[in-house]
């Protein structure tokens, strides 16, 4: 099952179905291009993963870390699909990160790597946008990773069900691919994700982890169309404004 917030022609914010290119909620069918389809969820956090592909770690010159490396993006961060996304002015260098997002489904602390696919709703695709000229220059990256529209999810949340556990990851800049690999590539698994993270903070219902980028990362520039595509949930979309 895929499920969509949206809102409707009236004003009214609906949770449905994505069916075959439909919305539906309860007995009604909606035109995705009559409706504004929002974030995929409403999270209080957005847990962040770095470095959890080895190449990408070989591209940023980095060590492959021992244990998950964490970071967090606020909800300001959040941006929707179809959604024109405004970067941070005057930066030298602001790349894209294509990353399976998983979205959580109850409030939940101490959860065990056996457990812990009981807490996860679905997954969801994340462009986690990052701006170098700041992070290399910062040790908690507030303005690196955190500033707002620095994460786009969506379109859907898929249900662990419809992703394969070697689901491709692609991301494409103007129709050219750029990145693309695979959720088996993973350093640390969702399960040990998800375990590792509860042990320091609790989830809430709706919170967002995404869970690292692989190799290919590259700047985005003003106008830029950047697509996120992970098998079985689909493709997020949106747009690039640089002042």
């Amino acid at each position: 099952m895929k499920r969509i917030r949206f809102r409707d022609p009236a004003g009214s914010v609906r949770t449905g179905e994505w069916i075959d290119g439909d919305l539906r909620f309860a007995d009604d069918s909606y035109d995705p291009d009559e409706v504004d389809v929002l974030a995929p969820s409403d999270p209080t956090k957005i847990v962040c993963v770095g470095l959890n592909y080895a190449d990408h770690a070989a591209e940023r010159n980095k060590d492959v870390p021992d244990r998950p490396l964490l970071f967090l993006k606020p909800p300001n961060a959040v941006a929707s699909h179809g959604s024109t996304v405004t970067l941070p002015a005057a930066k030298e260098r602001i790349d894209h990160e294509a990353e399976l997002g998983v979205v959580v489904g109850e409030q939940c602390r101490h959860v065990a790597e056996e457990d812990a696919m009981d807490v996860v709703a679905g997954f969801t695709c994340a462009n986690d946008v990052s701006n170098r000229d700041d992070q290399d220059r910062e040790q908690n990256w507030v303005r690196g990773k955190a500033f707002d529209n620095s994460c786009p999810l969506g379109p859907v949340v898929a249900t662990p069900d419809e992703v394969p556990d070697d689901a491709a990851v692609r991301l494409r800049v103007n129709g050219e691919l750029r990145q693309e690999s695979s959720r088996d590539q993973f350093i640390f698994s969702v399960p040990e994700l998800v375990a590792e993270i509860t042990t320091y903070l609790t989830l809430e219902s709706g919170d967002v982890i995404i869970t690292g980028t692989p190799a290919g990362v590259a700047p985005l520039e003003d106008g830029d169309r950047v697509e996120v595509e992970i098998e079985g949930i689909g493709t997020l979309s949106h747009d690039v404004r640089i002042p």
